[in-house]
């Protein structure tokens, strides 16, 4: 799965250009790439011992140097970033290594090799480090980079149009969110990040990355996870043992396979621990490295058998990508065949839960895996048919009938490679522009999976038109300020709290599954307003709902499927600006079918309120207590045909029973500091608040009295890259708070950095 793409063509070129990460291969020749002849390759030289080769990258682990200010902290690059320092071949030694930064206490996502460590000298900023020899005792990033978020249980309403089925296809997503070395822990100063919030269409999330030159294992980082999870999608590590034309080693997948004295798999049992320990949902194991024999296969499959035995207890599953077949060669088929199908299921079970299908797939083959995987027990969903968004995103050649025909079942499932192509082809980054691509990339071009645009012969076929919306919203309290987790400032109560760009995934809310279910009325044509996530004003965080253009009619936005029970001291509260009629929609029941109308309840606000600003409006449930809220809408009516600039910028449903605010974190403390003049970089740590908490909020208190956020988390630690020492205050004092579901939030727990 390596890519091309990049100016070079793998099959002409045994070393890849410096400028580019490993990745899956979408090569429309089918052709794998050439590299040296194949074979079995030799154990490397012996090198720098693994201390001396850690501790030269531990020198750059933090490649920049400490920011002057909080917005030059540590950001991800752009999709398909570069390796810093591949390695086609044993590297030479350097002769005067380049001066490194000084090292910061940036934590990044971590990465490892199964054992045996590259030759040579890491680039800039890279950490060689071994698999085998990671305890989590000795991990000093872990805090930063285990996440929180249980991942929650799902379920699936009745679906916004006929076309999108429920039970058959599923998606799979590999998204490389960063590079593989110096990938923040905990999120970044800027907003130029791949910011996925269409959760609702996800099965199966791939953390991925990985090269020769950095590291093969990788761990999802917290954010990502949190913000998975939240919504109900499990997340999976990544081992890529790179082609040979990339700088793969055959020792490498020796390394992950090898049994210790005992007949065990130590790095089976490793990978279980590294899941287990930063909380994510299991493995995709990418075996591309050319040159095994039968063998290899062999101890490969019985691997599997291992790392599933492990983790089968915990939850953890487990997707084998079609690279690495039964002889122990690299033949992607295109295909579930007698040739990989041992890697799926074998005489003794399961092997792998799911087979990512190379792109090489046709419909013939297609169908007979599917055909394969029912004769084997298993369902034909779950096998991922690859489709190669990477280079072209919605223009992408696929023959969609293949894989979800319109006029019978499915065939198999949707594995979708680098959809954050959303991002990485705009020349406008912005988050609105991101945004509106994304929606388009998986509503379709009428932006409304209500009302599906005709879909032309060959064009894209969106998922919302093939497979059925899923959300988790069952249980009370909820709530969503329509936060997309990244934004040019962050939000609190309509005030500016700081004017920095940021990203953070786990602070992202429960956003509308459905984007955006749009109704101007039946009886009047209405004229159909723009609905977007818009990030010029918010409520909480960094983003709102805004609704504008011309109203004819009253128009329904449908917000979120549910499952929420109501009971007589339930409440449902908006905050929204904009001088419009507002109804709340609540139904009771769900669509009579696929594709037909929701039948909302409708609640109307007290009273018009024409001031400018943000207003709360409070709907009472009392009328509707010992029922289900199976959907929420608004409703809104404009003056006239007047234009409209309506913001939603928080829907909050609770009980007003009496109960507990969230109780406050505890021991705060700072963990580690560097001092350079009037700045500082800290990591502080605390522990976890009793009782539920969403996230936590770090706010600085200034000496003028202001209150500035500086950063969020779900976890118990925190990294602040850059704190400045204001005019001549004795010493910096910060506020840290707990969040709950309905954005209550706890007393402060109180630190004081002395100057």
């Amino acid at each position: 799965m390596s890519e091309t793409g990049n100016g070079a063509d793998p099959r002409t070129s045994p070393i890849p250009p410096a400028s580019r990460a490993s990745g899956p291969t979408a090569d429309p020749t089918g052709a794998p790439p050439a590299g040296p002849t194949p074979g079995p390759a030799p154990t490397p030289p012996a090198g720098p011992s693994r201390r001396a080769v850690l501790a030269a990258g531990a020198a750059g682990a933090g490649a920049a140097a400490l920011p002057g200010t909080a917005s030059a902290a540590p950001r991800p690059m752009a999709p398909n970033p570069p390796a810093p320092h591949p390695a086609a071949a044993p590297v030479p030694q350097r002769a005067a290594p380049a001066p490194t930064p000084p090292p910061t206490l940036a934590p990044y996502a971590s990465y490892w090799f199964p054992d045996s460590l590259p030759q040579g000298t890491p680039g800039p900023g890279i950490v060689w480090r071994s698999l085998a020899a990671w305890t989590p005792e000795a991990d000093p990033d872990l805090p930063h980079n285990t996440a929180t978020v249980p991942l929650a249980p799902r379920f699936t309403p009745v679906p916004a149009n006929r076309t999108a089925r429920a039970g058959q296809a599923r998606i799979a997503s590999l998204v490389s969110f960063g590079p593989t070395a110096l990938n923040p822990s905990q999120g970044s100063a800027t907003a130029d990040y791949y910011a996925l919030t269409h959760w609702a269409y996800l099965d199966e999330l791939v953390f991925w990355g990985g090269s020769s030159g950095e590291g093969i294992v990788l761990a999802p980082n917290a954010p990502v996870v949190d913000a998975a999870h939240r919504n109900g999608v499990p997340v999976l590590g990544n081992v890529f043992l790179p082609p040979v034309a990339y700088g793969g080693d055959l020792q490498w997948t020796r390394d992950l396979v090898r049994r210790d004295s005992a007949g065990r798999f130590p790095l089976a049992e490793k990978l279980v621990e590294v899941a287990r320990t930063y909380g994510f949902d299991g493995w995709f194991v990418n075996a591309e490295t050319d040159g095994g024999d039968s063998a290899l296969a062999t101890r490969m499959r019985e691997f599997l058998h291992a790392l599933r035995a492990a983790g089968a207890p915990h939850g953890l599953r487990i997707t084998w990508y079609d690279a690495m077949n039964s002889t122990g060669g690299v033949g992607w088929q295109g295909a579930l065949n007698a040739l990989n199908q041992e890697f799926f299921e074998d005489r003794s079970g399961r092997v792998a839960d799911s087979v990512f299908v190379d792109f090489r797939w046709t419909a013939r083959t297609l169908a007979d895996s599917a055909a394969l995987a029912e004769r084997l027990g298993r369902s034909r969903h779950e096998l991922w048919a690859a489709v190669d968004t990477e280079s072209r995103g919605w223009d992408a050649d696929v023959p969609w009938d293949a894989i979800v025909p319109r006029d019978r079942d499915h065939v198999v499932s949707l594995g979708f490679y680098r959809p954050e192509w959303t991002l990485g082809h705009l020349a406008d980054r912005s988050p609105g522009a991101f945004h509106r691509a994304d929606d388009l990339f998986w509503t379709g071009a009428s932006l409304d999976p209500a009302r599906p645009a005709p879909e032309p012969p060959s064009g894209w076929r969106a998922p919302a038109t093939a497979v059925a919306d899923r959300s988790t919203v069952s249980a009370l309290p909820f709530g969503c300020s329509f936060n997309t987790g990244h934004g040019l400032r962050w939000y609190e109560g309509g005030a500016v709290t700081s004017d920095a760009p940021w990203n953070h995934l786990g602070l992202q809310d429960r956003l509308p599954g459905r984007r955006w279910a749009v109704d101007t009325a039946a009886d009047t044509p209405g004229e159909r307003p723009s609905v977007t996530l818009d990030f010029a004003d918010a409520w909480r965080g960094g983003s709102s709902l805004l609704v504008a253009g011309t109203l004819t009619a009253p128009t329904t936005v449908g917000l979120h499927a549910t499952r929420l029970p109501l009971t007589r001291t339930a409440v449902a509260e908006l905050v929204h600006s904009g001088g419009v009629s507002v109804e709340f929609g609540v139904a009771t029941r769900e669509a009579a079918a696929p594709g037909e109308p929701v039948p909302y309840t409708w609640l109307a606000a007290p009273s018009r309120n024409a001031a400018p600003g943000w207003h709360t409006s409070r709907f009472p449930l009392a009328t509707l207590a010992g029922k289900t809220a199976y959907a929420l809408a608004v409703r809104i009516t404009g003056r006239g045909t007047s234009a409209v600039s309506w913001r939603l910028g928080a829907l909050t449903v609770r009980d007003t029973a009496p109960g507990r605010p969230p109780a406050p974190p505890t021991h705060l403390k700072l963990a580690a500091s560097a001092r350079r003049g009037r700045e500082a970089e800290l990591r502080l740590r605390w522990d976890r608040a009793a009782g539920p908490v969403r996230h936590y909020e770090l706010h600085r208190l200034l000496p003028d009295g202001t209150r500035r956020f500086l950063a969020g988390t779900c976890g118990t630690a925190l990294h602040l890259p850059s704190v400045t020492r204001a005019g001549r205050e004795r010493a910096a004092a910060f506020e840290l708070r707990a969040v709950d579901e309905a954005y209550a939030v706890s007393a402060p727990a109180r630190l004081a950095l002395r100057w």
